[in-house]
This record gives structure tokens, sequence and C-alpha cells, in this order.
């Protein structure tokens, strides 16, 4: 079981304080990802093939669009985390070095140490965050306190590169405008029943080269992609919108709201009614705080 103790949406993508005794399927966020351990056990992740730790002394880093699971840790015990997954244009507007944090190689390693400088940015944000209650209308300082702490962690591990220089590897990267057709597809198509072999008959292809291209590609598989932008809109719709549990499950294309939730939780470990019961929204400011340590 998992509580959320808080969570928080934004133009930065989002926070959670995620108290849990249970593991997540692989899934994948469009956004850079970083996991810090804030009470309870010790946890384990795999990522790229690695199993990784996430201690009092050590971090977890997850690129955009890298497949990543989290363990189920030993009966009995809980692991309270800081769960970050950070939109890349918030970052860069701090920093335009940090444009790239969108690539498959931002965190060269997933793994890296917790120093006392950046502990004490990750316990600032987590005080910032329980400073209100689920729900209430949050502080700014969150929004500060939250670009710190990641402009002291991608200044000591990330890859930094120049706009100019993200944009040119971007167009180094191999593309192919039939799996750009499938990806946009997949975008217009959230509520409907895919099958990938159709998929892949749509586009010309058969399925193994299908899949073969796709991964190339995105670094997932298909069906993985899909999960990700359904996950992805589900946030966007319960966070800013009255919509009903029921609706959402159906614009994604779940013929019933349990196999929905079922989903919902996989990937993040809470249902989707605690996430709109929970989560609080960081309003935009009209201009950038400068972050206080830089």
């Amino acid at each position: 079981m998992t509580d959320a103790v808080r969570l928080y949406q934004g133009p930065f993508g989002r926070a959670a304080l995620l108290d849990s005794d249970h593991d997540l399927m692989t899934h994948a966020h469009p956004q850079c990802h970083v996991l810090i351990k804030a009470g309870g056990a010790d946890a384990a992740y795999q990522v790229r093939d690695r199993k990784v730790a996430l201690s009092a002394d050590s971090m977890v880093l997850v690129n955009a669009w890298e497949p990543h699971l989290k363990f189920q840790p030993p009966a009995g015990e809980r692991s309270m985390v800081l769960v970050l997954c950070v939109e890349p244009l918030w970052l860069a507007e701090y920093d335009s070095q940090l444009s790239g944090s969108g690539m498959p190689d931002f965190f060269p390693s997933p793994s890296a140490a917790m120093p006392p400088s950046v502990r004490k940015l990750a316990d600032r944000l987590i005080a910032e965050m329980l400073s209100c209650a689920p729900g209430e209308e949050p502080s700014r300082d969150i929004e500060v306190a939250l670009s710190d702490l990641m402009l002291s962690l991608t200044h000591l591990y990330a890859m930094r590169r120049s706009w100019v220089d993200t944009y040119r590897l971007q167009m180094r990267q191999r593309t192919d405008a039939r799996i750009t057709r499938a990806i946009r597809y997949l975008g217009e198509h959230l509520g409907e029943v895919l099958n990938c072999e159709d998929l892949a008959r749509m586009h010309h292809l058969s399925r193994q080269h299908f899949f073969s291209l796709f991964r190339q590609c995105t670094n997932v598989s298909p069906i993985l992609y899909l999960n990700t932008l359904r996950m992805e809109s589900a946030f966007r719709t319960l966070g800013g919108s009255a919509a009903t549990v029921n609706v959402v499950a159906n614009d994604l294309g779940f013929s019933e709201p349990h196999h929905f939730t079922r989903f919902f939780r996989r990937n993040l470990g809470i249902p989707p009614s605690e996430y709109r019961r929970t989560v609080s929204l960081v309003q935009p400011d009209g201009g950038r705080q400068i972050p206080t340590s830089w």
C-alpha cells in the first residue's frame, strides 16, 4: 500500500512525498526524474538494467523516457520517498545549459552520492511541502526550493549543454518518419483500443520491425510509450478539471474504471481518486524568482 503524504503539480512538473511498502511496474516519464529518500527503510530501483539503491547516502536519477521500476521492500518495511518529475522547459528557464534535461543521457549515471549540500536542500523542499495541508493552496516557496535543489543537483551530476548543442544532438539522433507518425497517432487516439499489429500495418512495417524501430527512436516499447502518455494525460485531468475518475478512465480507453484504477496504482502506487484528493496545484508565477542559492 502507498500513501500520498503530499502531491504538488505545476509548471515545474510534479513533486510528491510517497510512503510505500510495495513495488511499481516498469514505467517511464517524459521528464527527468529524481528520487530521494525522505525517511523509513532504504529502497531499490532498476534503471538501465541495474539495481540501484535509494538510501540516506545515495539518490536515484532517471532520464526522460528511461524505463525503470521499484522493487518491493522487505515485508513490514516502508519507504518515504521524495519523487520529482521535472519539466525540461521549466528547468531551462533557470539555466539554459539544462535545456537538454529531456535527453536520454542527461544523467550519465542512475545513481549518485547524496552530499550534505543536496541533503540540506532536499530537506528544505520536504519541509515546504509539509508546511500546508493536502489540498490547500501551496506557497510558491515550494517552486523556489525545488529550483534550488535541482540546480544544485544537476550542477553536480548532470550533462550540461548549451541549447545550440542540445539542438544539434537532437538533429543527429536517429529519427524515422514512420515512427514520428506513429507517435502522433498514439497521442491523438489515447481513448481508443490500440493494437500494435494494426499500428505496424498502418505504417507499412512488420510487427517485429515496428517494435525494433520504435525502441531505437524512443528508447521504449510502443505499449510503454502509450502508457506514459495515458498517465500524463491522467495527471493533467485529475489535477486540473472536475471530470470524474470514471470519465477519465473512459476517455483514456479503459473499458472499466477499476482497470484504470489498477493501471494508475501500478504506475504511481496510489489510486487516481487519492491523487485527485491529495494534489495541490502550484499556480504559475508572473515572473521568475532567482533561486536563493545561485
